[in-house]
């Protein structure tokens, strides 16, 4: 035994005729959210680049909201049960052509039909559960990350801490090298002065006995002249 024709499904639905494209081009897109719950199906046709999913993004929302208020049925548990496009009316035009002929342009319609029902309880159930598993890892994830997030803070801070430890320890020891040097220099100074005194008093005696020398060379020299001059 066939199942029910696709016009006569159970669910609520949303039509839009004569829309100026063709039935071919919009079965395209309808295939693709076919037998997906409505918020799949509603991110399906906000990534498809073609005229056609505009127009079937707005249908599909009629249909929710027909569903919604009308028959009041929550929107989580829609799904598209059946959408297809019919052939609707074919304006015929013609354009001129070489040595007196015409050829027919044939401008397409179509009528987009969308019919949304309610899941499964079974469905409901595995949607269910997915999120609820999914809410699960999710939170899990958060609290992963939280937690490596705390631990690169504490490790940021103990690196901070430790740096500016060592940072601390550079400076003391350059204060107690400073504080050394002062005291060798302090140290070194008096050492030189003795030095200095020693040299001097070193030197004192050593030019007393020059001048001595030096006056009882000259006073011979002195005698010798008198006596010649006598």
């Amino acid at each position: 035994m066939t199942g029910p024709k696709t016009n006569e499904r159970p669910g609520t639905k949303a039509v839009l005729r004569h829309f100026h494209m063709s039935a071919t081009k919009a079965r395209q897109v309808l295939n693709l959210i076919r037998g997906e719950d409505v918020d799949r199906a509603a991110e399906i046709l906000n990534g498809v680049e073609r005229e056609a999913g505009r127009v079937i993004a707005k249908v599909l929302a009629s249909a929710v909201a027909n569903a919604v208020h009308n028959d009041g049925i929550p929107a989580d548990d829609l799904y598209v049960a059946a959408c297809y496009a019919d052939e609707g009316t074919t304006m015929k035009r013609w354009r001129p052509r070489a040595r007196g002929r015409a050829t027919r342009i044939r401008k397409r319609t179509c009528h987009i039909t969308i019919v949304v029902a309610r899941m499964e309880e079974e469905r409901l159930e595995r949607r269910l559960v997915s999120r609820q598993a999914a809410g699960a890892q999710r939170a899990r994830r958060v609290s992963e990350s939280q937690r490596r997030a705390d631990q690169q803070g504490r490790g940021r801070r103990r690196d901070a801490a430790r740096e500016a430890e060592v940072a601390a320890a550079a400076e003391v020891e350059d204060e107690v090298v400073e504080d050394a040097v002062v005291e060798d220099e302090m140290v070194e100074a008096p050492e030189s002065v003795e030095v200095a005194e020693v040299t001097e008093i070193e030197e004192a005696p050593a030019a007393e006995e020059a001048a001595v020398v030096d006056a009882a060379t000259e006073a011979p020299a002195e005698d010798e002249i008198e006596e010649k001059s006598k």
